[in-house]
């Protein structure tokens, strides 16, 4: 039986590009409309490209569809990477399987976290892809939205779609369209005297924040770090990363910085497991458990293990008025990508805490695999 039909909101109607309740809509808007609907389930039509259905959030009776969009590295445990039109890393892969793929069987291929429960899948057949710029489209929204990038393609019954064109995307990740909002006093354990300054980006719904910590001095720099949120580890205190233990670490050090004159900014950024969400970060966690490491583990979820949103922290720098900085991190490419956006790294300060047995080994990945440089 398929999932039980979820009804949507009263007054929705047609959610295409031609749709009287959207007409003229920004490229932004529509992107961020694409990303909402696929969060809720709808499919999504990119340009001429065919309909798409999230395998993960989508409903319908009885839907089915022959055909699958998913990601290369998922296609290679799939052990489809020797097929041509599956051979290239990164790239979108579109396949048939024996039978038509209903909800259930479409999200055991697209989520290899429940590779244990039904290994037995296939056999498939990569086929060739005529639309690989929507495709790819559709795989970065799907990790926007913090789902898994796999679709039904065309499935029979799937509904009207939510429209956009493949440039939409760009616009909805632009940077420049972020704005302060609020600021206000927020006395924190590490200083009494800090102040917190919150960012929205019109077509976002990812709220930043950064954290000030003493005076501050126009002849110095300020001690900053780029610290993306972790629920598990900044809230929960978990023992598999060090996310709680370098933000308490930097709260510290720039506490101690504005007792010497100086100053501090935590940049707080709303982009959990960075950048591919909190879900998958946790299907990740599994993948884990069964003893690949977070590199490999990414990947096999078919999602980038780096997706971070550099431009939004510069951005973020920008707006405060700070042109250069002393960075915080054990990450050359942070430094790289501040410097390449117009932001002065005067120093890289290097922020290495001990480890556990529990995040000893991603700890190594870091270093010897994401070219981190720890001790």
């Amino acid at each position: 039986m398929g999932q039980a039909q979820r009804p949507r909101p009263a007054g929705d109607g047609v959610r295409s590009l031609n749709s009287p309740a959207y007409a003229t809509p920004s490229p932004a808007r529509r992107a961020a409309q694409a990303v909402d609907g696929l969060r809720h389930g709808w499919p999504l039509r990119i340009g001429q490209a065919p309909l798409l259905l999230p395998v993960e959030t989508g409903y319908g009776e009885d839907l089915r569809g022959a055909r699958m969009l998913i990601s290369a590295s998922r296609a290679a445990t799939l052990k489809l990477a020797n097929q041509r039109d599956a051979a290239v890393p990164g790239e979108p892969v579109l396949l048939r399987g024996a039978e038509p793929f209903d909800l259930s069987t479409a999200l055991a291929v697209g989520d290899p976290a429940l590779d244990l429960a039904t290994p037995m899948k296939g056999p498939f057949k990569a086929l060739a892809l005529d639309w690989e710029d929507a495709a790819r489209a559709a795989l970065e929204l799907a990790r926007i939205a913090g789902i898994l990038p796999a679709f039904l393609v065309d499935p029979e019954g799937a509904g009207e779609p939510v429209g956009l064109a493949i440039e939409d995307l760009a616009a909805f990740s632009d940077p420049s369209r972020l704005r302060i909002v609020t600021r206000a006093r927020l006395p924190v354990a590490a200083s009494e005297d800090a102040q917190i300054i919150a960012f929205r980006n019109s077509a976002d719904l990812r709220e930043h924040v950064a954290l000030v910590i003493g005076s501050r001095d126009a002849d110095r720099a300020p001690l900053v770090r780029l610290h993306s949120e972790c629920l598990t580890g900044d809230v929960l205190a978990s023992r598999k990363c060090d996310c709680g233990p370098q933000l308490d670490g930097a709260l510290a050090a720039m506490a101690e910085e504005a007792t010497k004159g100086g100053w501090g900014v935590l940049l707080y950024m709303r982009q959990e497991g960075r950048g591919i969400g909190l879900i998958n970060k946790l299907r990740a966690y599994r993948l884990q458990d069964q003893g690949f490491d977070t590199v490999d583990a990414n990947t096999r979820l078919g999602l980038p293990d780096e997706a971070r949103d550099f431009p939004t922290a510069v951005r973020m720098l920008e707006l405060m008025g700070i042109a250069s900085v002393r960075l915080m991190t054990n990450n050359p490419a942070k430094v790289a990508a501040l410097e390449a956006h117009r932001i002065t790294v005067t120093e890289r300060v290097p922020h290495a805490l001990p480890d556990n047995p529990h995040n000893a080994h991603y700890l190594a990945t870091k270093r010897d695999r994401a070219g981190h440089l720890l001790p």
